[in-house]
């Protein structure tokens, strides 16, 4: 996949579990699991924008893009 989730990243720095951010962004914690590992297909944008406001971040701070090699 070349969109890769940073989630794990921003919850360590926030000292936020799993089970906090489903609270506040009202995700379960078994899709927020599947998006924080890398195995989602697709982010509804009201997701993205309920996971920023909690986490206090931008769209950017929690996904990057990484050109596939060729090969």
């Amino acid at each position: 996949m070349t969109i890769q989730v940073h989630l794990d990243r921003l919850l360590a720095e926030r000292g936020m579990t799993l089970t906090q951010l489903s609270e506040r962004v009202g995700v379960s914690v078994v899709n927020l699991s599947v998006l924080k590992n890398g195995r989602a297909r697709a982010i509804r944008f009201s997701t993205l924008s309920a996971l920023c406001r909690a986490l206090d971040c931008q769209p950017g701070d929690l996904l990057s893009h990484w050109p596939e090699l060729p090969g």
